[in-house]
């Protein structure tokens, strides 16, 4: 117990010896140097995963027991109206399902605004 105290009382004498003082840092101007990319430019060749959602559902775990090879799943969206697009999870526009050779497409119908991306 004594070897603890010691050591607490030795602690806060270190602490009292230290030297403390105000950083003098220069100021920041918010300015851009011309002739210089944005920083956006760096970034303009990135992939980024753009998903489809066509609808979903809510089911009871026993209900999705049941699934199997031609069980289907009735969504909450009816035929014809727009699917929603996302960005990594994020909302940001609407669009119409359409048919490209053999695959499935998205004909955008709608970009969000900020107040609408991410609602559903």
């Amino acid at each position: 117990m004594a070897d603890e105290t010691d050591a607490a009382t030795d602690q806060a004498a270190d602490t009292d010896n230290v030297d403390v003082r105000d950083a003098e840092l220069p100021r920041a101007e918010d300015e851009q140097i011309a002739g210089q990319p944005g920083q956006i430019d760096i970034l303009m060749d990135t992939t980024i995963p753009v998903s489809a959602q066509l609808g979903q559902v809510e089911m009871e775990v026993r209900e999705v027991l049941q699934v199997g090879p031609g069980s289907v799943l009735k969504l909450d969206k009816q035929a014809g109206q727009p699917i929603d697009l996302f960005l990594r999870g994020v909302r940001f526009a609407t669009g119409d399902l359409v048919v490209i050779g053999e695959q499935l497409g998205v004909r955008v119908r709608e970009v969000l605004t900020a107040e609408g991306a991410g609602k559903h």
